[in-house]
Formats: C-alpha cells, sequence, structure tokens
C-alpha cells in the first residue's frame, strides 16, 4: 500500500461468490477502494446473478419489486432534473444504461438519447423497449452530449481515471455531467459497517465521499448542487438487514434507514447523493 492508504474493512460478496474483499482508504482523495479488484475479465461473473436487479425488469420478491416502485418515481424525478440542468431538450448519453428504462421515458420526452451499456442481458431487455445500446465508451469518440448521466454506475468502472477523462471529452462545452453513487459516510454506512449493502463487493471497486467525487472531477467540471436520493437509505438498509441477520423484511432496517435521512438533515451524508456538474474547460 501507498502511504496514503490504509485498510479500512474487511467485507464479503453476499451475492454471489462470499469471498471475501478488503477496503482500503485513500487519504489524498477520501475514498475507499476494493482490494483485490478483479481483472477486466473475471469481472462479469460476479454479476451472474438473478438477484442482481439492474441487470433485469424483475419484479418477484421483496426486494426487486421495491427496486421497482422507486425506479418508476425515480424514473420521473430524472427526467425532470436533465430538463432544468439542460434549460430545454437536447442530447443525453447514459452510460451504465441497464435496462433502457430512463433512455425510453427520456426519448419520450423528445431527447435525442444514446446509452452504453456491457451486461449482454440488459442490453437485449433495452432493445425489447426500443432502445440500443452499445457496449463501450469508445463506440462514441468524437461525439457530444448536452448532457450525460451515470446512475450508480462509476463505483462499477474499472480504469476510473482514464474513464472520467473519457467522459470530460463527451460532454459539450459548458454541457452537463450527472453522477449518482452511494455515500461510504452515511449513517447507514457507518451503522451496518461490513455489512452495509452498498459496498457490494467487488462490482463496486470504488466508494465514494463528497470530497472524492469533487476531487476527481475538478479538472475539467464546476460542481453546481448535490441532492440527496432518500430512498437508498431503506433499500439498502432493508438489504444489509438481510445480510447481517437473514431477515428478508425488517422493520428495524426501515427505522435505521429514517434515521439515516435524519441524521442527514444535519450532516448533508446521504446513504447516496447526485452530483450536478457543469463543465468549464
Amino acid at each position: 500500500m501507498k502511504n496514503n492508504e490504509k485498510k479500512y474493512l474487511s467485507v464479503k460478496d453476499y451475492l454471489v461468490s462470499e469471498e471475501s474483499f478488503d477496503l482500503i482508504y485513500d487519504s489524498e482523495l477520501d475514498l475507499l477502494k476494493t482490494f483485490p479488484q478483479p481483472n477486466i475479465e473475471a469481472l462479469p461473473k460476479y454479476y451472474e446473478s438473478q438477484n442482481y436487479i439492474s441487470h433485469t425488469d424483475e419484479k418477484r420478491g421483496l426486494f426487486s419489486s421495491m427496486y421497482q416502485l422507486v425506479k418508476k418515481w425515480s424514473l420521473q424525478k430524472k427526467t425532470k432534473l436533465i430538463l432544468s440542468q439542460n434549460n430545454g431538450i437536447g442530447s443525453l448519453l447514459d452510460v451504465g444504461a441497464g435496462t433502457g428504462d430512463f433512455l425510453k421515458i427520456a426519448k419520450e420526452s423528445g431527447w435525442q438519447v444514446q446509452g452504453m451499456e456491457p451486461n449482454k442481458n440488459a442490453v437485449k431487455l433495452a432493445s425489447e423497449k426500443g432502445i440500443e445500446l452499445k457496449p463501450s465508451l469508445n463506440d462514441f469518440k468524437g461525439k457530444q452530449f448536452d448532457v450525460i448521466t451515470l446512475w450508480h454506475v462509476l463505483e462499477h468502472i474499472p480504469n476510473l481515471e482514464e474513464t472520467i477523462i473519457e467522459l470530460s471529452k463527451l460532454v459539450k462545452p459548458n454541457g452537463t455531467l450527472i453522477i449518482a453513487v452511494p455515500n461510504f459516510k452515511s449513517f447507514d454506512a457507518k451503522h451496518y459497517g461490513k455489512f452495509w449493502a452498498a459496498f457490494d463487493v467487488p462490482r463496486h471497486l470504488w466508494h465514494f465521499s463528497k470530497e472524492s467525487i469533487q476531487k476527481l472531477f475538478s479538472e475539467n467540471f464546476e460542481i453546481e448542487k448535490i441532492e440527496p436520493m432518500i430512498f437508498d437509505s431503506f433499500y439498502v438498509s432493508l438489504l444489509s438487514e438481510k445480510y447481517k441477520t437473514g431477515n428478508k423484511f425488517s422493520l428495524k432496517a426501515i427505522w435505521f434507514g429514517l434515521i439515516s435521512n435524519l441524521k442527514a438533515k444535519t450532516s448533508k451524508e446521504y446513504s447516496s447523493h447526485i452530483y450536478c456538474f457543469r463543465k468549464v474547460k
């Protein structure tokens, strides 16, 4: 480890492999790194689960049903957000587009949409909705967009610094970059510790704080606003409680999700945040 790095916590992959991984704290960037990180060829096997709901439209079971219900509400909020940040309809690239629901509703609202998604099953489901997705950011070289979004995607990307450079090239001058990621400094993260579901190792390779996100994008972007994702604390707490106790539903988890949001009103450290950037260079 480097001088600015130290072990923060050991966590387990509860979804697929049950392997253990370390979280290494980088004091310069104020972020956590999953260690060891699987190589790019090995990563896909950690997504091979019917319970990985962002790559499916599954509504069976409590967590899937809750996820899909909240997703429907959040899609409306997302489309309002990109409209306000862009001051109107324009061109949109969604990175890590999943099954294409966000792009579908944006397209129906008049946006010129394109998307990137490496998972073949998700791409197939998106195609059935009339949304064609590309497998790599390299497929968009030479193009620029009014708005680029990454909804809980940045934490999955292996080549973080290279991706940030590519994203800066793809955003038009004065364009908008919107990033949503979990926050390891939230109350629910601290409460559940090694059981916190949003660590989600090794699918989540990076674990961000507000400071780390702003540092990583400071060269070409200015932060305009940060918004909370208030439902994340409830969903993540329910899943964390399941990992900790085996209970599929827990009122205790709902309580801790609520406490997390209430504490965040003062600390401003919500379970997840949406960061809205403006390209300045």
